[in-house]
């Protein structure tokens, strides 16, 4: 395991920060005013310092991050076939996967259990859609492509109503559901403020190609079981949409992404499986901690005894 208390140690490498809570909530309101559309002001030069110092302290947890998961990605294979084989076998034996939480959701969650639940995933500042947009820029044309074709899908191939992100929003608002920065736990928070350090820095592109490759790869169990969930409690379809779409969707996703995007890019240059490895690592660990995190929240009035001794 390579979540928890672990990798909440990583917040704790600065003097600047205090703890990991500190610094996601931190980063998360920055995300949050950085990716906004804005105008021009005056202030631009505060701003430019302040960017300086967010801009440092992401780095420096995301090289922490690195080397805390290093272990886990010594021995990847760096041939297309074999890396691809060793990226697919991820959603098997990945950190977080098969998590217990997702059967729970799935057959005993009440429903205000699962809005607590989805009021924590919704947290991400970045959508699926904007992350690919930000990652292909200057990619080679193949992965490229691809990337467009998954943002395509992302845009409802050109209709409003078969947006995604959107989707998901509707959803949220037909369950009543507000979340914000300051409600949300920092693990959560860290995962957003993960993907979106990948997606809007050239350094971790590849990062970037392999967190948002995981996500297609592992996501469909868990939101198949999140849409089940929905259903045994009375949500309509309406309402469930967005998970009924990406249990489905997300399989061929995952077979084009691999395909169109890791071979190519690793066929092209072999250090890149390193860095992919990474990133789909990263991103497995964040949703570990998450999963665990929920579960000590969602079933401490299930499981008292468990959690009163841990």
């Amino acid at each position: 395991m390579y979540g928890g208390e672990r990798l909440a140690r990583l917040g704790a490498f600065s003097p600047r920060v205090p703890d990991a809570e500190t610094l996601h909530r931190t980063l998360a309101h920055w995300n949050h005013a950085r990716l906004a559309p804005a105008e021009p002001t005056e202030a631009w030069r505060d701003d430019l310092a302040t960017e300086q110092r967010m801009r440092q302290l992401e780095g420096e947890f995301v090289e922490a991050f690195r080397a805390h998961i290093a272990p886990l990605v010594e021995a990847i294979p760096s041939d297309p076939d074999g890396f691809v084989a060793w990226f697919e076998a991820l959603k098997e034996h990945g950190p977080g996967q098969w998590d217990p939480l997702f059967d729970w959701l799935e057959g005993q969650a009440s429903l205000e259990d699962l809005k607590w639940f989805l009021t924590q995933e919704a947290a991400g500042e970045a959508g699926f859609d904007d992350l690919v947009a930000m990652t292909q820029v200057k990619i080679s044309d193949r992965a490229k492509l691809e990337l467009a074709r998954n943002y395509w899908d992302e845009m409802g191939r050109g209709s409003a109503r078969g947006m995604h992100g959107p989707m998901l929003t509707r959803t949220t608002a037909m369950l009543g559901l507000t979340p914000t920065i300051d409600a949300t736990l920092w693990q959560s928070l860290c995962l957003a403020n993960t993907m979106t350090a990948f997606a809007t820095t050239r350094r971790y592109v590849w990062h970037s190609i392999g967190a948002l490759g995981v996500v297609e790869l592992t996501a469909p169990t868990r939101v198949a079981c999140v849409d089940a969930g929905l259903k045994r409690v009375g949500v309509p379809p309406e309402a469930r949409k967005y998970f009924a779409l990406h249990a489905q969707l997300d399989v061929e996703h995952s077979k084009a992404w691999n395909a169109e995007a890791l071979v190519p890019l690793v066929a092209e240059d072999p250090s890149r499986a390193r860095y992919i490895a990474e990133g789909a690592v990263m991103r497995l660990v964040c949703g570990e901690q998450c999963f665990e995190t929920y579960r000590a929240h969602l079933w401490a009035h299930v499981h008292p005894l468990v959690y009163a001794a841990e």
